[in-house]
């Protein structure tokens, strides 16, 4: 099998042949058919997190070793299986479920492997989809997509999983309260598409880019808005009044400071975006606004095949999808994208 694997932090890229593994167990080798590329492997492959004063989160000290290879979203079809699997056979098609724990924390056992403190992610802390192989440790992490677009079926894994679960927090809101959805890259977008099927209220999209933008109206927003535009004028002043959530997928300093000055008194925020640093608040505003903060981290199994059903049964609208072949190159390229700003939707790399 090939991988594109980093040797360290910030490493190029590098193709290399290794022997393909003979499943055990509970294993399930599969083919990597589609690799989604997102935010999350350019902070894999930066080696961590910026927590704003000079601080950072290195993933290494948590457990990542080399050499990495990260990718996440994937779909796969079975080549192998082990004595112990079930459910799947040789030829079937699956999307992984990437964010697995140690199994035996009291998170795992509750089915919130997701937020388990001794990450086992698929893609972070084991090799990924990056490749034109990998091996899932755990058939029960197999999820039917039947019916659907492999293509987009191998975001839903990540990016669909983390717009779903976060949308979910502000959930329920009424016809007339206002939703506002800061950052319309891939993941913002897939929030706007399912909140336009889950909710009568009235959708805000926020971001820098018109180009964005316009994905936003097309799925689903009911409102647009460039904060380059804004000037010293806030979203709520601009909006009329302020607005009862905001899902903030970008999630710095300044756009934490954005949503709260935007947020209605009971309101609620949720920061979901990596891209990190730091900001102050006066704390006598939370308990004044008694404004929530409900933060995400991707989401459970549960919560994925919830999700798969809902795009199986339902006419979601689809994010822009740009395909690549499954390449070092297009691997390279499409984390530079990322890195540099001028990705559109979601980008899968197909075999």
């Amino acid at each position: 099998m090939r991988i594109f694997a980093a040797t360290g932090p910030n490493a190029p890229l590098e193709e290399q042949d290794v022997e393909s593994p003979t499943p055990t167990g509970r294993q399930v080798l599969l083919r990597v058919t589609h690799s989604g590329v997102c935010h999350t492997d350019t902070h894999s492959h930066a080696g961590g997190y910026d927590l704003g004063g000079g601080s950072w989160l290195s993933i290494a000290d948590r457990g990542l070793q080399y050499p990495a290879v990260f990718g996440h979203e994937i779909v796969g079809e079975v080549i192998a299986v082990g004595p112990d699997a079930q459910g799947v056979s040789p030829g079937d098609s699956r999307i992984v479920f990437p964010w697995i724990g140690c199994g035996e924390c009291s998170r795992c056992l509750s089915g919130a492997t997701n937020l388990c403190a001794t990450s086992r992610a698929i893609g972070v802390f084991t090799w990924g989809g990056f490749a034109t192989e990998v091996l899932v440790p755990d058939s029960d992490i197999l999820v039917d997509h039947e019916d659907l677009d492999p293509s987009w079926a191998a975001t839903l894994a990540c990016s669909g999983l983390t717009s779903y679960a976060s949308v979910n927090r502000v959930l329920p809101l009424t016809d007339d309260e206002t939703v506002a959805i800061i950052g319309t890259g891939g993941v913002g977008l897939a929030a706007i598409a399912l909140l336009s099927r889950m909710t009568g209220a009235r959708i805000v999209a926020v971001d820098v880019s018109d180009a964005n933008l316009e994905n936003a109206s097309r799925l689903g927003a009911d409102v647009t808005v460039n904060s380059r535009t804004l000037g010293d004028t806030g979203l709520a002043e601009h909006l009329g009044g302020p607005v009862q959530a905001v899902v903030d997928f970008v999630n710095t300093g300044d756009t934490f400071a954005f949503a709260m000055a935007a947020i209605a008194k009971g309101g609620t925020i949720v920061p979901v975006g990596l891209f990190g640093g730091s900001t102050s608040i006066s704390t006598a505003l939370l308990p004044l606004k008694a404004v929530t903060i409900a933060s995400n981290y991707v989401g459970s199994l549960s919560e994925l095949k919830e999700l798969v059903r809902m795009a199986q049964t339902q006419d979601l609208p689809r994010v822009p999808i740009t395909e690549k072949p499954l390449s070092l190159q297009s691997t390279v390229d499409s984390l530079a994208a990322l890195n540099s700003g001028t990705a559109t939707g979601r980008t899968v790399l197909t075999a």
